[in-house]
């Protein structure tokens, strides 16, 4: 399906809100991947092995950096699809993915203020402890708003994929949408095999690999997003531009009458 900028734009009824909204959504993005930093400063966790999580636990020497990245990527989030919400057509598809989205910031930054107190990947005696109960409330509140934050992020993947097929807008998300909620799909029930077998003691079956894949393909998706807001930003300037200086051209004036004095 190939739909032009001008159209699309149109079609979107893109508000002046939609800059702020994508700038919004790609600093987002780019505060979720902060996990990144891992490849070049010794975080004594295993990448392969350790949830992204545990890099913002509260005994590990970098927690307090991913604790306020994981809030800020939260809360630009929410911000740029609330943004959203006031600068694009309230069609229904798009509002209940934009809806999503903003949940997803929302679990996000509530997940940063509720970190893990230790890493049992790593650590054998914290593994014990959460096995027998006796780690801080927190961990059990740390699942839920992960959870949330997840399936916040699922729905909107598949809500506004669905909302840019059925409208024609954002033809990035047309083309790019529905491989990228496949591969988040396989990642997430990659990143569930991988929690069942190491609850049921069976090792960790390359879990960071899996739960590392798993957010990196959100953080694609609200980058593609961001881009598909900017572009109709752009083409809803032109063509804003183009009618005022048509109403500006002042009509070419016409002969008089032949035999007129």
């Amino acid at each position: 399906m190939s739909v032009s900028p001008i159209r699309a734009a149109a079609d979107a009824r893109t508000g002046p809100a939609a800059p702020a909204a994508a700038g919004l959504l790609l600093l987002g993005a780019l505060a979720y991947t902060a996990w990144v930093l891992e490849l070049v400063i010794a975080t004594g966790l295993d990448p392969v092995r350790a949830y992204v999580s545990e890099l913002a636990a509260a005994d590990q020497p970098l927690g307090g950096l991913f604790r306020a990245t994981d809030l800020v990527a939260g809360l630009l989030v929410l911000a740029g699809a609330l943004t959203a919400l006031a600068a694009v057509r309230r069609r229904p598809w798009t509002v209940a993915g934009l809806g999503a989205l903003a949940l997803f910031g929302a679990a996000t930054a509530l997940d940063s203020r509720l970190p893990l107190s230790c890493a049992p990947t790593s650590d054998p005696v914290c593994a014990a402890r959460e096995t027998a109960g006796l780690v801080p409330a927190t961990h059990t509140a740390h699942a839920v708003s992960s959870t949330l934050a997840m399936l916040g992020a699922l729905a909107a993947l598949v809500l506004l994929t669905v909302a840019a097929r059925r409208h024609g807008h954002w033809p990035a998300l047309v083309r790019l949408g529905p491989p990228l909620v496949l591969a988040e799909l396989a990642a997430t029930a990659w990143t569930l095999a991988e929690v069942a077998a190491l609850t049921a003691g069976r090792g960790t079956w390359a879990l960071g690999v899996g739960q590392r894949l798993q957010v990196l393909l959100v953080a694609l998706y609200v980058a593609l997003l961001a881009g598909c807001l900017a572009r109709d930003a752009r083409a809803a300037h032109t063509v804003r531009n183009t009618r005022d200086a048509r109403t500006r051209t002042p009509s070419a004036p016409q002969d008089p009458p032949r035999g007129a004095p």
